[in-house]
């Protein structure tokens, strides 16, 4: 990952994408980890920060803009995350991004087509099979949102074909 050239401006961007409850998040943290271990600058943005159970990959445009052409301008990027704490999202804290050596993008569509020749490092995850990653995603998530995780189950396998990923 670190012999990838930087391709967004000075900063090596990594994607960890793939289907809910495969695993993302525990290879970016691990990812993370290792980075920091050899003295990398790291910074990490989960797509839960944009995405909500309505609007699953139409927020791009929020992310380019905000921070991955400032950070490609060596700008610091700016973003508001969304706040889950009631079980509805609305709007939270603004999170400053200033360049760092390597940017994590981690969860569903981060790998997305559209970002993909500005990508370092791209890693899909697979995970089990489609009921065990139900069954992770309910055990994380809680039994409240199963229907709202099988919807996204269902739009992630559209998704993945259309996108390529």
């Amino acid at each position: 990952m670190l012999a990838a050239a930087p391709r967004l401006g000075a900063v090596r961007l990594a994607a960890i994408d793939g289907p809910s409850g495969a695993g993302k998040s525990t290879f970016a943290t691990a990812l993370l980890d290792e980075l920091r271990r050899r003295g990398r600058d790291t910074f990490l943005i989960p797509t839960d920060h944009f995405a909500t159970w309505d609007n699953p990959v139409a927020w791009w445009p929020l992310l380019r803009d905000g921070v991955l052409e400032p950070l490609a301008r060596g700008e610091t990027g700016h973003y508001r995350k969304l706040d889950w704490t009631t079980g509805v999202p609305r709007p939270g804290a603004l999170i400053t991004v200033p360049p760092p050596e390597v940017l994590v993008l981690e969860g569903v569509s981060s790998a997305r087509a559209s970002v993909r020749p500005r990508l370092s490092f791209r890693h899909v995850m697979n995970g089990p099979d489609a009921g065990a990653r139900l069954e992770r995603a309910v055990q994380r998530d809680g039994e409240s949102d199963r229907q709202n995780l099988v919807r996204w189950q269902a739009f992630e396998r559209g998704w993945f074909a259309a996108d390529r990923t």
